[in-house]
């Protein structure tokens, strides 16, 4: 294969090479293994998708109807630029009895658009906006693998891992954050064996590059309100953007932004020393040497003291996730949860604010009991030990690989006490 992440060799018959690749997901369903010629890219999808307990005879369950969607979609920074990809994509789609489909971070179908035709057939296997389509939910297919992967990818006939799911072909590229990195999504054309070329893997990455350009031409140079932008779920070194730049903190700095912008009224010394340093024998020279040195990072006029607070409001992802669990919106706390807030911090109000959050959002989801959502808490690296999500999971969701996973954590309880993480920087509740 000239271009792995390209499904069709040139000049191959796409009928044999569907038929090669049908004898070979029957031989993976049937006996784990991986047989010539599908791609490493496939094979290695395939089995994540087996290890998440996705069946071959899944359907893909809609989480978002309604109103629901609709004000999801509204917040969904993809929705800014859906004008731009409709514009580069849609006629191409419609005229081609294709559909454009954009989906988010975590695989949720959010707009699917083109060939009414099409759209009817599609709509069959539930490929519709609100549809999950990750990988953890529906095995191998181009939006959701191209979120897991991080890269344009192309999935021919076989290649889906959902039976229902093979006579299509997909190509998607995952969309960025320009200012964080961070994957928003991706956009997909789905069709028929027509789109197994590399023009069409080519196409939708162009789509892609493109809508990360106009997301940062959208992007204002600084908050409407003149304050600070701050990020510091699942990341040890925080990111503050001020004054349209960003700078990296150190994991100290880190700690005192982030509880200075939990108490925008500010902080005493005495405060900030106890809530940042474990051993009490730490001097206030410490704190004072380390808030001169921050000072210094963050530019003139950004830190005050007497007492010590930020003279700029902050607005932080952790307030994102706050915002939208106290409206009950656990979908879209979920998808802006990146992580532990700091996780690898030991500074005891961090500690303390880190579990709250992570706490809340977790028994959320378990009264939610939704699925899919549990299953991407499950199978990240904080919840992979989490008892009590994996049995929320299990009574939603009780599939061989769930049930085993399940029995293996139960399993560690009755066995002798000994050392073990429990998932970083996150203090797993077993209940």
């Amino acid at each position: 294969m000239t271009d792995p992440w390209v499904a069709l060799e040139p000049g191959a018959d796409p009928v044999e090479h569907a038929r090669i690749l049908r004898r070979a997901h029957e031989t993976f369903t049937a006996a784990g293994s991986v047989p010539r010629p599908v791609r490493a890219v496939v094979a290695d999808s395939w089995r994540r998708s087996a290890r998440a307990g996705v069946g071959p005879d899944d359907t893909a369950s809609v989480e978002l109807t309604d109103g629901d969607l609709g004000a999801y979609r509204a917040e969904h920074p993809l929705g800014r630029v859906m004008p731009l990809v409709r514009e580069l994509l849609g006629t191409f789609a419609a005229d081609g009895e294709h559909l454009l489909a954009v989906c988010d971070a975590q695989g949720r179908l959010l707009w699917v658009e083109g060939h009414p035709a099409t759209r009817r057939k599609a709509g069959r296997m539930n490929f519709v906006p609100g549809a999950r389509w990750a990988e953890a939910a529906m095995g191998t297919n181009a939006p959701g693998t191209a979120v897991v992967v991080d890269r344009p990818v192309q999935v021919f006939a076989a290649e889906h891992f959902s039976r229902r799911v093979q006579p299509w072909t997909c190509a998607a590229a995952p969309v960025h954050d320009p200012r964080t990195g961070r994957v928003l999504g991706a956009v997909d054309i789905t069709g028929g064996d027509g789109l197994a070329h590399p023009h069409s893997l080519g196409f939708v990455q162009a789509v892609a590059r493109a809508a990360e350009s106009q997301l940062a031409l959208l992007e204002p140079v600084a908050p409407a309100d003149g304050g600070c932008e701050l990020d510091a779920l699942g990341r040890d070194e925080a990111r503050l953007r001020v004054g349209g730049r960003t700078r990296r903190l150190s994991r100290r700095h880190s700690e005192i932004v982030v509880l200075l912008a939990r108490h925008p009224e500010g902080l005493s010394g005495d405060e900030l020393l106890c809530a940042l340093y474990e051993d009490e024998s730490v001097p206030p020279v410490t704190l004072r040497a380390e808030l001169a040195r921050l000072r210094g990072v963050l530019g003139p006029g950004l830190l005050a003291s007497r007492p010590y607070r930020l003279t700029e409001p902050v607005e932080s992802d952790v307030d994102a996730v706050e915002r939208r669990l106290a409206a009950g919106a656990v979908t879209a706390a979920a998808t802006a949860y990146a992580g532990p807030l700091l996780p690898a911090s030991r500074a005891p109000e961090v500690a303390r604010l880190r579990c709250r959050l992570a706490g809340g959002l977790r028994a959320a989801l378990i009264a939610r009991g939704d699925p899919d959502l549990l299953a991407d808490w499950a199978h990240t690296p904080w919840g992979e030990d989490d008892l009590a999500v994996w049995r929320a999971l299990a009574s939603t969701r009780p599939t061989a690989a769930v049930r085993s996973r399940l029995a293996a954590l139960e399993a560690e309880l009755t066995a002798p006490p000994r050392a073990r993480p429990t998932g970083r920087g996150l203090n797993v509740v077993r209940n």
